[in-house]
């Protein structure tokens, strides 16, 4: 799409300043074109020098009024207040991108009070060092260049894929909560590292880039995960020793039931969300 495009990012924290990094890799949009919003002048600064664009404390409705594109990236509890304080400058031919996963769609229009194009996305943290995952889901209102252009963005910052919305809380359980479980095998990893004689510092730089390196083989060789891990044992190894070991105290077993529980809790969670804010698109 035309770089001609002007882009508001409400909420420019972690999210949000990562979106703003792949939105200017990508050319979408020029950085006279964006305009950021945050809570405080010293973070405004912080936004403005980082990326030379527009940032300013405050001043959403300003900033959304402008723009074609409006980035919706804040909290979800926060979310509901934001769009009642942007919604009688919104238009129809506008674009609504929320990276507040737990608020669904429906609650979205509700809240805006008007049928536009609404973009419901779950991004996780590694958006910050270009290795993102981020699900997405659309209304019907969304063309197929603007659903292009969401992809354009999250490309830029890792993977990115359309999803129907209500798979939206098992994306939540197992890309959006994935990185902590990741985190907890690398420190565990690093603690039998540790056990066994290696310094920190060493076991630490094994540990991440063994990991990094699995993901990046099971990506570019597109072979099944266990085809990878056969080819990692050798008979009477050490390898199936170890295996035989996580098998023993239900490592996939634990992971899956991890991806289920997080999945019912993120339900959970809308489904409060839908209460604690029923009624706010009327008010």
């Amino acid at each position: 799409m035309s770089s001609g495009l002007k882009i508001a990012v409400l909420g420019a924290g972690n999210m949000g300043a990562a979106l703003i990094g792949g939105i200017l890799k990508t050319g979408v949009a020029q950085r006279e074109r964006i305009w950021a919003t945050v809570r405080s002048e010293e973070r405004a600064a912080e936004v403005a020098s980082r990326f030379s664009i527009r940032a300013t404390a405050g001043c959403n409705p300003e900033a959304a009024r402008e723009a074609d594109l409006i980035v919706l990236a804040v909290k979800p509890a926060t979310l509901p207040k934001v769009l009642k304080e942007i919604r009688d400058v919104l238009r129809d031919e506008q674009i609504l991108l929320s990276l507040a996963a737990a608020v669904p769609i429906a609650l979205i229009e509700k809240i805006a009070a008007r049928r536009m194009p609404v973009f419901r996305a779950m991004p996780n943290i590694p958006v910050v060092v270009e290795e993102g995952a981020t699900a997405v889901a659309a209304n019907g209102c969304c063309s197929p260049e603007q659903r292009n252009l969401v992809l354009e963005i999250f490309r830029a910052v890792g993977v990115a894929v359309f999803v129907e919305e209500d798979l939206m809380h098992v994306v939540t359980a197992l890309s959006g909560s994935g990185p902590a479980y990741v985190y907890m095998v690398i420190e565990a990893l690093i603690a039998g590292g540790l056990k066994m004689g290696l310094s920190r510092e060493i076991s630490t730089r094994l540990a991440e880039q063994t990991v990094l390196g699995a993901a990046k083989q099971v990506r570019e060789s597109m072979l099944h995960p266990a085809v990878l891990r056969d080819q990692v044992i050798t008979p009477g190894g050490v390898t199936i020793s170890a295996i035989h070991e996580l098998e023993k105290h239900g490592l996939r077993s634990m992971l899956i039931s991890a991806i289920e529980t997080a999945t019912h809790a993120s339900v959970e969670r809308t489904r409060a969300l839908l209460a604690q804010f029923d009624g706010d698109g009327q008010d």
